[in-house]
């Protein structure tokens, strides 16, 4: 089949061509040589090692409507490294590569560059470049040239006046003897390159015509189509494909007397095919390796920064073309800039995401890239890589590689192997110093929600009938696969996204569409493995995420996006060969799709569906030979094909409308860029620099709002999850994420505009320049040992373990004191430098970027972050020394606004220092409060206390005899929940009544205060020696003196007891205060993992179960006091524990007489021979374990242990029919009423449901017994 393109499309409308332009860039003989300045200093290297401006030589066609021509960004990426001269003496192989053009509203041009030297036979060049050579070698030799250039790797430095030593020329310093140019000997080469632009990527294709092209210039008469035959032919009579067709073309062959060669491109069907990826993935596995790839890919998929350096163009843009081909069904959706031009590299200090290409050049160039935070960094040549601290793990990353590596084994691809060497970690080099020289010093529908099982299930009637294209794309969709089924996403049968949104406007949903959430990341996120979470999370928040999801809300109005008709095709075809139990299934399946795919691909390059003419000469005379690569007719290339009959016309319209039936010609939808780009010019002016300047400085303070608010949307929605809706383990993770991802934003801010890099972290730099200031104005001031960091005070705190009480307050007598206790709590300082002392003294912190992120969580923990970077910003010295005038930090607008942002995180409390660094040692300052009798306020018994925290827990620590303030260092407790306190009962009068406990961290400043208000000492209350005190944090509102005073007077509460003095409540009020008490554990267990310590304050603290049953327990004693003494719960359940066990053995005999009579009677009794057996076993190990707590503290253990062994309802009947229950209580009691006895059963019934693991504090070490 033949025909040409114009016959079914004109040039008006949208392109179907093959190429759009033949460009030929070089070397122009007019302007001569002028440095490219870009290049950094070129005076220091020499002539032939410097760049020079290059420019278009000629385009062909002069210009079409669809693809306006950029002279400056074509010949920037046609000639990357600018115009290069060299002589016959260097090694001058044509060289490949192709580039991306992004334009400013996303669409890309990919063009194809095939660069190679020719002779320069210029005079005027060649006395410029003799003439350059002899002024270098005159001010180097005079020392005039201010510093001497740098040497070559592996030549020495020179100290002469005389011609330089490495410009001897001579059989030992070959390489030098390059660097010179002598007119009178030498060829003078010069850099050309000729280059295709075209709408698809076509790479094997434009590489094959440019090769060959070359290699067919007539370099003497004979036979041969014109070079601008094969150029004509190509540009006007080679359409791309239609959707899913073949098409044969022909391209020159590598010697012009040869007939031309034939060539086969094909184009996927968008609606069910992958889309075009003409990149050999192979290639980059061979580079890189599989585990570098993974990680790489890992670091797309969560939009870090990404740099990719190589000597060889061509290796940067197959890597990042295949790597972001990988994303589908996602898109990159930020800066993308493969070839990064020397003009460029300002674009380094972007804020923002990007991946970016960075030729390694040999003679290297001072780079300064401002943060390295959230930076991924691969050198393909060295095969080296460093990845971002803090990196999630890819789901199911070991199977993935071992699949990854049997493929490509069995293809026989090589690839390293030793990842250890390739794999470099932060704390054990630097690539970035060395081998880039940087310095050293959404939509909300009410009770209908949906998740990422929707994104991937949105229609169960697709069709599965699916054909794949090339061997190199199923690699693509087994990334698909894996980041689809592998990682555990189900796919259940729920409301797809159209029924949520079809009722929608869609105005209205575009206008609201940021304050809008159409996916429930929480019921996602529940779904998946635990270990999984940490990548998910971070996942689901990227903006390529979110815009998946918006494109599938806008399909209810517009035509469904192509890329996610395939993805839907893959999923419903998985689900139709292994059932939906297989997408279900949490075991790692193997893509098994390969040889499908190799067929398709086999048969569609056989069967060839069109044939292009073939190329005809077009120029009535033509040249007979050239002796370099010649400026083309401009004349012939411009010119529109004629058709030569109607006849032919209508018969290729007739072929190509045949074939729409069953697709629509190509869109350029795959070469688009989903967002607009900022415009990527050679000609950088001081304007459009400023422009670009401005853009990112928006883009920050919009980021910072948006984060900002989510952070509080989402801290607030948390309490959702306390009043029993969501999740709030899942809760966590997605607040680690946001404060992660506001860390990454900070040293973005940091970094913009940095004047001179100091570390790896702009934000940390800051911070401790800051310090260094700040310690010089105060060097001469003394220093407090109560307010230096903790590895630093340790030494100071073993010394004085009561700095706020001095030695004369110490030997002040009892009796002339008014109250015996701390009277004044010293407040934790709130400095900027204080926190920064804080973190440098965590030991396992071992980078600036850890650091920050340390320094960022303590602030934001404390609630200072906003109020600590007012103040490092106030010192404008600093500011203006280490900034550029154009930096985000010196717009005084935009910084106020950022500020305010991050002053609104004050309005909710985190965690996030406390909860993510579990192995640093703390110091925390114990406070105690006893009793103002002054009989009360001292013991002579040796005291300690044991604190337990969501962390750990602490061994017992002494108390320091006479003080009741003193500080202790351990390992991060986590939040505080219980603290048991205690003596040995020795002395003379070991009785010690104590009101309150107060325990603060000197680093968070969390203060807890541990309500007492009981006697320690045998012989006086309950006889107790050891009491469990439940804590409660204490507002930041509340200032110390107000704490001092509150906790010098009885709590409101005694732990764990309620005061005896308190007035007995009604049953009313007390099965409402049961049932709060229940209702408040049931919906713990149903809204988190129930190892958390906030459940021994549902049990032991105020209003908790122990004291809300103990009141219950004590409503209808006959009486209270048996012989003068007070009568305690626990003395009744004795008396029970005596009655069951008479039971136990009157009844064991009975029991043996009935038992082949009744087999039902069997049952029930040895259901309450078990209970019997139970409860008696229960107190058993409690008087034989905790023999130190008292009568209430043994009630308090034995309601906890029954509560653990689901022995709290069950024993209550039988409770109720021992004798001791009728002689002890009235009738109108719990134990005797039926109604009151049956509401107790049924409330309690409840806890029996749920596994109650116990904090090692409340169990004394008693196992399970039941």
């Amino acid at each position: 089949m033949n025909g040409n393109l114009s016959g079914h499309r004109g040039p008006e409308q949208h392109p179907t061509r093959f190429a759009d332009y033949f460009v030929i860039c070089g070397l122009d003989k007019d302007s001569g040589l002028e440095p490219d300045k870009y290049f950094g200093d070129s005076l220091q290297s020499t002539p032939l090692d410097r760049a020079y401006k290059s420019k278009v030589l000629g385009h062909y066609p002069d210009s079409v409507p669809w693809n306006p021509f950029d002279e400056h960004a074509v010949c920037m990426l046609c000639l990357p490294s600018g115009l290069r001269f060299r002589t016959q003496k260097h090694s001058v192989e044509p060289s490949f590569h192709s580039f991306v053009l992004t334009k400013e509203d996303g669409r890309r041009t990919y063009g194809f560059s095939l660069v190679f030297f020719e002779e320069c036979r210029n005079r005027k060049i060649c006395a410029a470049m003799q003439t350059l050579q002899a002024m270098f070698i005159t001010e180097l030799s005079s020392g005039q040239n201010g510093t001497p250039p740098a040497p070559r790797k592996g030549q020495d430095p020179h100290n002469t006046r005389s011609l330089p030593r490495h410009f001897k020329l001579s059989a030992h310093s070959p390489g030098a003897a390059m660097a010179y140019y002598d007119s009178t000997k030498d060829k003078l080469l010069v850099t050309k390159s000729i280059s295709l632009l075209c709408q698809q990527p076509y790479l094997h294709a434009a590489r094959t015509f440019l090769m060959n092209l070359y290699k067919c210039v007539p370099r003497h008469p004979g036979p041969g189509l014109s070079l601008e035959s094969y150029v004509y032919n190509l540009l006007y009579n080679v359409p791309v494909p239609l959707p899913g067709k073949s098409l044969k073309f022909f391209v020159p062959n590598d010697e012009p007397a040869k007939s031309p060669l034939e060539l086969v491109i094909l184009y996927p069907c968008p609606a069910t095919e992958l889309p075009l990826l003409d990149y050999p993935i192979r290639d980059m596995f061979m580079w890189l390796g599989p585990e570098t790839v993974i990680q790489l890919f890992t670091c797309v998929l969560l939009e870090n920064q990404v740099l990719v350096r190589s000597t060889d163009f061509h290796k940067l843009m197959v890597v990042a073309e295949c790597i972001t081909a990988l994303l589908f069904p996602f898109s990159w959706q930020h800066v993308y800039v493969p070839i990064l031009p020397a003009s460029l590299h300002h674009f380094l200090d972007a804020p923002v995401p990007f991946i970016m290409g960075l030729h390694a050049q040999s003679e290297g160039s001072n780079l300064k890239i401002a943060s390295e935070a959230n930076l991924c960094y691969v050198d393909i040549d060295k095969q080296t890589s460093q990845f971002p601290e803090e990196l999630p793990i890819f789901p199911r990353k070991m199977q993935f590689l071992a699949e990854i590596k049997t493929l490509l084994n069995k293809y026989k691809v090589p690839h390293s192997e030793k990842t250890d060497n390739m794999v470099i970690n932060y704390l054990n080099s630097d690539i970035m110093t060395s081998s880039l020289t940087l310095p050293g010093s959404g939509f909300h529908v009410p009770r209908r929600k949906h998740s990422l099982h929707d994104v991937l299930d949105w229609d169960n009637k697709l069709d599965t009938n699916n054909t794949t294209t090339t061997v190199a794309q199923s690699d693509a969709l087994q990334r698909i696969v894996d980041i689809v089924k592998k990682t555990g996403i189900s796919l259940d049968d729920i409301d797809a996204v159209e029924n949520m949104t079809k009722d929608e406007d869609k105005d209205e949903w575009l206008n609201n569409r940021d304050s809008m959430h159409v996916f429930d990341k929480a019921t996602f996120l529940s779904d998946q493995p635990a270990q999984h979470l940490p990548f998910l999370s971070r996942f689901i928040e990227t903006q390529m995420f979110a815009s998946l999801v918006d494109t599938k809300v806008m399909s209810s109005w517009n035509e469904l996006d192509s890329n996610i008709k395939v993805f839907d095709q893959r999923i419903a075809q998985i689900k139709k060969k292994g059932g939906d139990g297989m997408i279900r299934s949490t075991r790692y399946q193997v893509s098994n799709n390969i040889p499908e795919t190799e067929k398709s691909l086999i048969n569609k390059l056989t069967n060839v569906d069109f044939e292009a003419s073939p190329p005809t000469e077009i120029l009535p005379h033509r040249a007979a030979y050239f002796r370099s690569f010649p400026l083309l007719d401009t004349v012939a290339l411009n010119k529109e094909p004629v058709q030569s009959s109607r006849k032919g016309q209508t018969q290729w319209k007739y072929k190509m409308k045949s074939l729409e039936a069953n697709g629509k010609p190509p869109t350029p939808q795959e070469t688009q860029s989903p967002r607009p780009q900022t415009k990527l010019s050679a000609d950088m002016s001081p304007a459009l620099i400023a422009q670009a300047n401005w853009t990112f400085v928006e883009k920050l303070l919009k980021d910072c709002k948006s984060k900002t608010k989510r952070m509080l949307v989402e801290k607030m929605g948390s309490e959702a999850v306390a009043l029993g809706h969501g999740t709030e383990s899942l809760v966590d993770v997605e607040e680690n994420t946001l404060v992660a991802s506001l860390c990454d934003l900070l040293e973005r801010v940091w970094s913009h505009g940095l004047q001179n890099k100091q570390g790896k972290s702009a934000l940390w730099s800051h911070l401790s320049m800051y310090q260094e200031l700040e310690e010089c104005n105060d060097s001469a001031k003394s220093i407090d040992p109560n307010f230096l960091s903790p590895d630093l005070s340790n030494l100071a705190l073993e010394t004085d373990v009561s700095p706020t009480r001095g030695t004369a307050d110490r030997n002040r007598s009892t009796g002339e004191r008014k109250s015996i206790g701390p009277e004044h709590l010293r407040p934790l300082p709130d400095s900027l430098t204080f926190d920064i002392r804080n973190v440098q003294a965590m030991t396992e912190i071992k980078t600036h970027i850890g650091y920050a992120r340390a320094w960022v969580r303590l602030a934001l923990e404390k609630k200072l972050l906003s109020r600590h970077l007012k103040v490092l910003l106030f010192n404008t010295t600093l500011l203006r020394n280490q900034y550029k005038r154009s930096a985000f930090l010196r717009c005084e607008e935009e910084k106020e606004q950022f500020l305010y942002h991050l002053l609104t995180l004050n309005a909710v409390d985190y965690f996030c220092f406390t909860n993510n660094y579990p192995t640093t040692k703390l110091p925390y300052r114990v406070i105690i409060f006893p009793s103002r009798k002054a009989s009360a306020a001292t013991t002579s018994a040796n005291g300690w206390i044991v604190i337990s925290g969501t962390l750990c827990e602490t061994n017992p620590v002494g108390i320091p005899k006479g003080n009741l303030e003193f500080v202790f260092h351990h390992k991060n407790l986590g939040v505080l929940s219980t603290l048991r306190i205690g003596h040995d009962n020795s002395g003379l009068s070991p009785k010690w009544m104590v009101e309150h406990v107060v325990v603060r961290n000197e680093v968070t400043g969390h203060t807890f205060k541990f309500p007492c208000g009981r006697w320690l000492g045998r012989g006086i209350d309950d006889g107790s020696t050891e009491r469990l005190l439940v804590g409660a944090l204490v507002p930041r509102s509340i200032d110390s003196d107000e704490l001092v005073e509150t906790c010098s007077t009885p709590p409101r509460c005694r732990s764990p007891s309620i005061p005896r003095n308190r007035p007995s409540l009604s049953a009313d009020v007390l099965q409402h205060v049961l049932g709060e008490a229940v209702n408040a554990i049931v919906k713990f267990h149903y809204r988190r993992d129930p190892q958390d310590g906030s459940l021994t304050a549902l049990l032991c603290g105020e209003g908790g179960l122990v004291p809300s049953l103990e009141q219950t327990f004590l409503y209808g004693f006959k009486n209270q006091r048996i012989f003068g003494r007070n009568f305690y719960v626990w003395d009744y359940f004795l008396r029970v524990k005596e009655n069951f066990e008479m039971s136990l053995l009157e009844e064991m005999d009975e029991y043996s007489k009935r038992l082949n009579r009744d087999r039902r009677l069997h049952a029930e009794n040895n259901q309450r021979f078990t209970i019997f057996r139970c409860y008696c076993h229960l107190i058993d190990q409690i008087n034989t374990f905790s023999h130190t707590l008292g009568k209430d503290g043994k009630f308090q253990l034995f309601i906890c242990l029954a509560a653990r062994e689901q022995l709290l309802h069950p024993m209550l009947r039988p409770m109720s029919d021992a004798r001791s229950t009728a002689e002890m209580y009235e009738e109108t009691s719990f134990l005797r009423n039926p109604t009151l006895l049956n509401f107790l059963i049924h409330i309690l019934e409840p806890l029996s449901e749920f596994h109650i693991v116990l904090e090692k504090s409340l169990t004394h070490g008693i196992s399970s017994i039941c």
